[in-house]
Formats: C-alpha cells, structure tokens, sequence
C-alpha cells in the first residue's frame, strides 16, 4: 500500500521576483514499511521535500495523498492530528526541552495523542529503555552526551508507536560511533515493519536504507533500489 503519493508537487516563494523554487515537479510514491534515504546536496530542496512530506508545510502546487487522504483538503487541525497520529520527527538538532529530564521530554508527544493517560509512563519506560538509556531516565537534557541527546530524541519520536519516522539529517551533529548507534535504531524500526524516510547528504549514510532518492536543484534526479 502507498502511504505516500506526490503528483507533479512543487514549493515557491514569492518573497523574490521571480519566486523561489524550493522543489518542483516531485513525482513518487513509498509504500508501507519502506526504509528509504532522500539525499542531495546542500540547497538541493530535501528538507523542503521533508517538511511537505511531514505534514508541516503544504506545496504549492500539485497533489499529495497522505495514508490515501488528499492533504489540499485537509484543515491545518487535521493535518496536526494525522502528524500526531502517523508520523515521528527526528531533527539534527535534537529540539529538546532544555532543564527537563529525558523521562519528560519523552513524555511530552504523548499529552497530545489519544493515548489513555495510564499507559503514558510505562510507554516512555519502553522507548526510552529500547533506546539504552533507562540509567539516563532523569537527568537532565543538558547533562547528555550528542549521541544521547539524539537517542532521546528518537525516543520522543517512537513514543506515540507512529507508523512513519522522518529523520532529517539525524547524524549530523554526532560522532562516527554515535551516528552509527542512530542508524541501527532506525533500522530496527524498519525491521519491524514501519517506514524511514531519511535525510540526508552523504552517500555512505543514505546506504543503511533499502531505497536512495537522489534530488538536485529542487527535482528528484533518480530514484534506485538497493539490493
């Protein structure tokens, strides 16, 4: 099934003349239980394509099914409950909340989900633990290493059990060994049957996924299967 549907999608910015063109003419399509790697050079319109994928920004023109929804005709509400319900962000820089402990931060999507109260902690408990870092469980975000830092992150994004994980550029502020401790999280995600779309622009990282889609100059150049 395609979770995932763009026709002829394209991004500008009219604060120029002539506009900006971000990305156009995006035409592609994943499926459920894809690990896939969307990769390009600085400027190139990934984290453009991201941000439209991810429901938190909306192209301007062309058509985009989202879980088979067509997403022009969905509320900005809507949109905010379909992300909350399907998808999880990982972000370079982390986007934690600052004086408050990796239990709390991995809490915090869940204050926002349908999720019944009582299964709050004990959901945290398991994410934070299947990410490594039980013996972290209260101390502060400003007390962690990057690698943890990102690993809380991925914790806060699994939470919610979302179906999809967008990863813009996740090892870009780690060192080898903790970008690599990243990515095999990512790749026991997919293992079990959900859907990676990673960001990034280096090859060797954009290789842990099973699909590479190259974009250059806001145009998707060549999209391969990896054996």
């Amino acid at each position: 099934m395609n979770i995932i549907e763009t026709s002829n999608v394209g991004k500008f910015y009219f604060d120029t003349i002539p506009p900006t063109v971000a990305i156009e003419k995006v035409n592609l399509s994943i499926k459920q239980g894809e690990f896939v790697s969307i990769m390009g050079p600085s400027g190139s319109g990934k984290s453009t394509l991201l941000h439209i994928l991810g429901l938190l920004d909306r192209p301007t023109e062309g058509d985009y099914k989202f879980f088979s929804k067509q997403v022009a005709g969905q509320s900005s509400n809507e949109l905010a409950n379909l992300r909350n319900e399907k998808i999880g962000f990982v972000f370079q820089s982390f986007n934690l909340l600052p004086r408050t402990n990796v239990l709390d931060n991995v809490l915090l999507p869940l204050t926002y989900s349908k999720v019944p109260e009582g299964d709050w902690l004990p959901r945290a408990r398991a994410v934070i633990e299947a990410v490594g870092l039980s013996h972290r469980l209260l101390h502060e975000t400003s007390e962690l290493s990057g690698g943890e830092k990102q690993r809380t992150a991925i914790a806060r994004a699994l939470v919610t059990e979302p179906q999809i994980i967008f990863a813009d550029e996740p090892t870009g502020n780690l060192d080898s060994k903790s970008g690599a401790t990243v990515l095999r999280l990512f790749t026991r995600f997919y293992a079990e049957g959900k859907t990676v779309i990673l960001i990034t622009h280096d090859e060797k990282i954009a290789r842990f996924a099973k699909r590479i889609i190259r974009v250059h100059d806001g145009r998707v150049v060549n999209d391969e299967e990896l054996s």
